[in-house]
């Protein structure tokens, strides 16, 4: 899949638990692991906004492409 979800790395850099996340984000667990492993296949932008606000992080920072057809990854 082109887009690349980086909140697994996201979490890790503020040193937070999903399970804290989820708490300060009003979302499931199992919402936010289906977001982390990629699985989803839209997100809202009221939860992305949530997200970035608590953990302090721009939309990118989370969301990566990479464009498959020619290996391009435009990240920062």
């Amino acid at each position: 899949m082109p887009i690349i979800v980086n909140l697994d790395v996201m979490l890790a850099r503020r040193k937070m638990q999903l399970q804290e996340l989820a708490e300060k984000v009003d979302i499931t667990i199992a919402n936010l692991s289906i977001l982390k492993t990629g699985k989803a296949k839209a997100v809202r932008f009221s939860t992305l906004e949530a997200i970035c606000k608590a953990l302090n992080c721009q939309p990118g920072d989370i969301l990566e492409f990479v464009d498959e057809e020619q290996g391009i990854t435009n990240n920062k």
